[in-house]
């Protein structure tokens, strides 16, 4: 699939790992959690849009890039995206933060929306939409509906763990919406949870459990 990319990086790899492990208090989770959001995020960046400015050094002046206007909303899908948040804040400290509310039916595994909240212009904004566990692939469609709806144009979803079910549910619903994935793994169980995964994402993040 064209608009799906998995990072092979090491430093990736090797942290998704300890995230994984059961041992790993809630504290080192977040951390974890941050620090792979901000090495995604700088890859999934790469198609940024430059434009040519000048700049005078403590030597001469000089011609040199910087981004070019790109307005960008970060719109996490409550609540263990919020995990996600910093460690793309700490690449772009100027892009606005949307909120989305679902939680998850316990028996149809449907997802139910109860909160949305986006910047404005956000029909004119790079939008990144994230969770943690891309799993049946509901939340990350009705997500990004809701964000088209409200005219949202530009639109990529980044996840750490995700289900085959799920990448291809998103693809297929949204094929014009990039997605990034730190690791695909084997498939989902009979409850709707990745395995092997890593747990509830959101319960490990707050330490809710």
């Amino acid at each position: 699939m064209n608009n799906v990319t998995i990072f092979d990086h090491p430093l990736i790899q090797h942290k998704i790992s300890i995230l994984r492990s059961v041992e790993t208090s809630s504290n080192q989770f977040r951390a974890l959690v941050e620090e792979i959001t901000m090495l995604m995020c700088f890859e999934s960046m790469r198609d940024l849009p430059l434009e040519d400015v000048e700049v005078t050094t403590p030597i001469a002046k000089t011609t040199t890039k910087m981004l070019a206007g790109v307005k960008l909303a970060i719109v996490p899908i409550l609540r263990a995206g919020l995990g996600m948040v910093n460690g793309m804040l700490n690449l772009v400290p100027s892009a606005r933060v949307g909120h989305i509310g679902m939680y998850r039916d316990e028996v149809t595994l449907e997802p139910h929306e109860y909160y949305c909240k986006l910047p404005k212009n956000i029909d004119k904004r790079l939008v990144i939409v994230c969770d943690p566990m891309l799993a049946t692939g509901g939340s990350a469609k009705d997500a990004i509906n809701l964000i088209k709806e409200r005219g949202g144009k530009h639109i990529k979803f980044m996840c750490l763990i995700a289900a085959p079910e799920g990448i291809k549910a998103l693809t297929e619903a949204h094929p014009d919406v990039e997605v990034y994935c730190a690791h695909v793994d084997e498939r989902l169980n009979e409850n709707g949870y990745i395995v092997p995964g890593l747990g509830d994402a959101g319960d490990r993040i707050f330490g809710t459990k």
